[in-house]
């Protein structure tokens, strides 16, 4: 698909892709604040990186490639081994912010997909929330 219109095409096919992909999981291995993720996965990050990698595109608009290779993603299915609460969301999005803010150039295309990630990060919590007093 070479639709200018869809978001994979804007943000700049799967080369760009990739380098969102590449500094996003080098700000979760680097960052202190994205420690609680971080913890979440494995010691190497290249299986999560290809993944998410190939679900990017497909979500992006672009080639079905996670699906190709694994099916429906069934994000919240796959993550539910994972304690995910707000703060875990919430780290994941500073390492997507700015990973978007070095790689996407187009302003309005980011704040699009700021929102779509966010509720894609928060979608994913499983666990209850401490109560605030």
């Amino acid at each position: 698909m070479n639709d200018i219109t869809t978001p994979f095409s804007r943000i700049g096919g799967e080369p760009a892709v990739r380098r969102l992909v590449k500094r996003f999981y080098e700000l979760m291995d680097t960052l202190p604040e994205a420690y609680g993720i971080r913890k979440l996965h494995a010691a190497d990050l290249s299986s999560a990186e290809e993944k998410l990698f190939m679900f990017l595109c497909g979500w992006l608009g672009g080639p079905q490639l996670y699906v190709e290779k694994f099916g429906h993603p069934k994000l919240r299915a796959r993550h539910l081994p994972f304690p995910i609460g707000s703060d875990e969301a919430e780290q994941w999005m500073l390492c997507m912010r700015q990973a978007m803010d070095e790689v996407i150039t187009d302003e309005g295309l980011r704040a699009s997909l700021d929102k779509s990630l966010n509720d894609l990060a928060y979608h994913m919590r499983n666990r209850s929330e401490p109560l605030s007093s």
